[in-house]
């Protein structure tokens, strides 16, 4: 069993910056993928970034603003937001793809909420 714990969310200001975190722990021998979904009220869950250990993705709406990041000693993800927008506000969930097809995980959810 693998267990996410997510940390970072809050209240900004338009332009401001959050850092999320992502902790996974457990059963976990390799990890492929560590990524980013977000879900604002009414929406469906959608990719904001994805990181391997050679490449990253981003959605179009945050480049440039966000980075994604891993340490993998740790299996620790982040994302670093900047230049936050209203329309950023969404509940943000981490994601983890094990190695080996072992599944896939997901974390409880931590809120952002941009005032504008």
């Amino acid at each position: 069993q693998v267990q996410l714990v997510e940390s970072g969310g809050g209240l900004v200001q338009a332009g401001g910056s959050l850092r999320l975190s992502c902790a996974a722990s457990g059963s976990i021998f390799s990890i492929n993928l560590m990524g980013w979904y977000r879900q604002a009220a009414g929406n469906q869950r959608e990719l904001v970034a994805q990181i391997t250990s050679s490449s990253s993705y981003y959605a179009d709406s945050v480049k440039g603003r966000f980075t994604i990041s891993r340490n993998n000693a740790k299996n620790t993800v982040f994302l670093q937001m900047n230049s936050l927008k209203p329309e950023d506000t969404a509940a943000y969930y981490c994601n983890v793809i094990l190695g080996s097809g072992l599944g896939s995980y997901w974390g409880q959810g931590t809120q952002v909420t941009v005032s504008s």
